[in-house]
């Protein structure tokens, strides 16, 4: 299912014991406070990574009250700013002063295809001067994480519908830090009113990791939003970092959304990017060599050496064991304990070609699911070869 110039660190879609933070094992999300910066909110993030206890989620809870970025204020922006355009023929935005204003909606896609090459530009030169990298990968994973193959019933199947904008799946122990992303992201979004919170999420996921050196993920686009905070999944479809049965636990989530163990692994690999701090998510050091001097907020302890590449560091550093300040939790250790899963972690460890081939896949794969495309087929943009 991850800064230097390319920051990030993905966490899978996990629930994280303390909590954790970054992006990776495939939606092993991190958890991350709202950063009291967007430099910070890059910095560490645990792609889907939850919480069980009830101390975590009340941290969380509290992490999103006590965010620096008028979380009321956006929460009201994104709450309204639904942009369902299959079923009306405007969507409303949101000015920065507040107000709102009727915009006209593309008549023939949920997502002007124009305006999405725009907007990917425009991520570009947020992730190099904010570094954000790791969050905005969290962000789209944990959109389409929630998904449920054995719920055919759109939206309530979960995936890829920009049901996160909404304060009620943002107050998921899971999401805590993620309306940091919804800040990040919300000027492009009033910018570009002809794309959908589902397509710009996915959009900026895949942008991030490609940005940070990793593959060219096949995207496509048209992705419908839901329209109102009913439509949000249940809390507790995404995973755990250090559940008592990590390859169990692994395979329980990640199946459900229809994912198979090379996928799991190759997503796994999204941990090259990012930081866990333990303030935030009760994983990791405080600092380490590689993290005492940012960029952004100095801290937290990541999984590989040059945290902001996306590269098959990961898979190296997990199987030499041989730095103690480089972290693994136990849903990473298990990938080369487990047959099946080491199968994989072998090869990749190897052979980066044949773990950005097939992460490029997983990775497109998981940005679609539940999601419904207007028009049917998706949009590609034409962009050529990376």
């Amino acid at each position: 299912m991850a800064d230097p110039v390319v920051a990030s660190h993905l966490s899978l879609v996990l629930k994280a014991p303390p909590t954790i933070s970054s992006p990776s094992q495939f939606l092993l999300q991190q958890h991350s406070k709202p950063m009291a910066s967007s430099l910070n909110s890059a910095a560490s993030l645990r792609l889907f990574a939850s919480s069980s206890s009830s101390s975590s989620s009340a941290a969380a809870r509290l992490s999103l009250r006590s965010t620096s970025l008028s979380f009321s204020s956006s929460l009201k922006s994104l709450a309204f700013s639904t942009l369902s355009r299959h079923k009306r023929g405007s969507a409303v935005s949101v000015s920065s002063t507040g107000g709102f204003s009727s915009v006209a909606s593309p008549k023939c896609a949920a997502s002007d295809p124009d305006q999405l090459k725009s907007a990917r530009e425009d991520i570009k030169e947020l992730l190099k001067s904010k570094f954000c990298h790791p969050i905005l990968v969290r962000l789209g994973w944990h959109d389409a994480g929630t998904y449920n193959k054995n719920i055919e019933e759109w939206p309530r199947r979960g995936g890829a519908n920009g049901s996160l904008r909404f304060e009620v799946e943002l107050k998921h122990a899971a999401n805590a830090g993620l309306v940091n992303a919804l800040n990040l992201l919300q000027h492009i979004k009033d910018k570009y009113s002809g794309v959908t919170y589902a397509d710009l999420f996915q959009l900026a996921s895949a942008t991030a990791i490609e940005e940070a050196g990793g593959p060219k993920i096949p995207m496509k686009y048209g992705r419908v939003d839901v329209s109102g905070p009913n439509e949000c999944p249940e809390e507790g479809r995404l995973p755990a970092a250090g559940p008592p049965s990590p390859a169990d636990h692994l395979r329980e989530v990640f199946y459900r959304m229809g994912l198979n163990d090379k996928e799991i692994v190759a997503l796994s690999g999204a941990h090259t990017l990012g930081r866990s701090r333990p303030d935030r998510s009760g994983w990791g050091k405080p600092e380490t060599k590689y993290t005492k001097d940012g960029p952004g907020a100095p801290g937290g302890q990541s999984w590989t050496v040059q945290w902001l590449k996306f590269d098959n560091s990961y898979f190296k550093d997990i199987k030499a064991k041989r730095d103690e300040d480089l972290l693994v939790l136990p849903t990473d250790a298990v990938l080369f304990e487990d047959p099946s899963f080491k199968v994989y972690a072998e090869k990749y460890a190897e052979d980066q070609d044949t773990f950005f081939k097939d992460y490029a896949e997983a990775h497109a794969k998981l940005s679609n699911l539940g999601a419904k495309f207007n028009p049917p087929e998706g949009i590609v943009l034409d962009d050529g070869p990376r």
